[in-house]
């Protein structure tokens, strides 16, 4: 099997994730650098890595660059990618600089896998909540067609980043055994705008048009151009909770042809990529906690509307930091090699 080199740029929660996915699946890696800001020994899984100072140069040679995530780096974000295109490289980037660049096609492999056709050297990632919501949605999408959505994520602390999860369990230490007047007084973490410890707030990312976030922004934005439908109504509220990895989605949807949840339940049972949990009677329903590690989205609680034709409810459940974004560059990188 012809092997290939790979650079992952980023050192991250999602980096290391990026790191662990190629390990776990045998991506067919002839050599392996990896970079960040500044040299360094890294450990994951009991597999130590050299992490080397990124360069412009250092992208010779390199056949897939996976960027791991580099919002609010814009700038260098996309020097590095630029120049490691110049060098041949075919880059995958997780961070948002290019997911609406109308030159970069936005993948998730089992929803639009077509449109890695069109890449130019940079195929972008688009982001953790969108890919688990499109994944799930995509075979009813293609059945029945939707006409309109509405989502609210409960996304977990790992998806702001390794210093958001110790900013959680700094707080939820903290609250558990002092004043709560004391809290933020003791948290050396502060990553997320609010405290996050036994507590949920309304806000992921700015505030923009409308009063949406970005991250609301993202969802319906990324939805529309993977799916190559923007007609498709959209409105979401990102919630942040107090959760370590896994997000989960509460979605609604209005289908233009008419589907009874049987139906939906078959289709999303034969679908790829998804693992189907739903005797809610039974307390079987899919929950973050029993996710994390795995590289499937899973769906539940799929029931209709008794008051809208056409209206059915899913909810859906992820591990944002695998197929939200390590995996789901890894397996555009295994698109590329068929």
């Amino acid at each position: 099997m012809k092997k290939y080199n790979v650079a992952v740029v980023g050192v991250g929660a999602v980096g290391i994730e990026m790191l662990r996915c190629l390990r776990q699946r045998d991506f067919p890696v002839g050599d392996l650098r990896v970079f960040a800001r500044s040299s360094r020994e890294i450990e994951v899984d009991g597999q130590k890595y050299s992490v080397e100072a990124i360069s412009n140069d250092a992208f010779e040679g390199i056949d897939f660059a996976l960027f791991a995530g580099t919002e609010g780096e814009k700038g260098a974000a996309v020097t590095f990618a630029v120049e490691a295109v110049k060098r041949r490289a075919v880059v995958i980037d997780n961070g948002a600089d290019f997911r609406m660049d109308p030159n970069v096609p936005l993948v998730v492999p089992e929803v639009n896998a077509k449109d890695i056709k069109k890449h130019k050297g940079i195929i972008a990632n688009p982001n953790c909540s969108t890919i688990q919501m499109v994944v799930a949605l995509s075979p009813i999408y293609k059945k029945a067609g939707i006409r309109r959505m509405v989502v609210t994520t409960l996304q977990a602390s790992s998806g702001a980043g390794r210093s958001a999860v110790e900013q959680l369990k700094e707080e939820v230490s903290a609250i558990a055994y002092t004043e709560f007047k004391e809290v933020q007084a003791q948290i050396k973490n502060k990553a997320m705008p609010q405290q996050l410890g036994f507590n949920v707030f309304p806000q992921i990312g700015g505030f923009t048009e409308c009063d949406y976030t970005s991250e609301e922004w993202k969802l319906v934005k990324e939805t529309h151009k993977i799916l190559h439908d923007d007609k498709i109504k959209i409105s979401a509220t990102c919630v942040r909770v107090p959760v370590m990895t896994g997000h989960s989605e509460s979605v609604y949807i209005e289908t233009r042809k008419a589907l009874e949840p049987e139906k939906a339940k078959d289709l999303l049972s034969d679908a790829p990529g998804i693992i189907l949990i739903d005797e809610p009677k039974s307390g079987l329903y899919p929950m973050p906690k029993d996710i994390e590690g795995k590289d499937e989205v899973f769906v539940g609680r799929i029931r209709k509307d008794p008051y809208i034709k056409n209206g059915l409810w899913l909810w859906i459940v992820a591990d944002n930091l695998r197929k939200g974004a390590a995996l789901n560059a890894v397996q555009i990188a295994e698109l590329l090699i068929k």
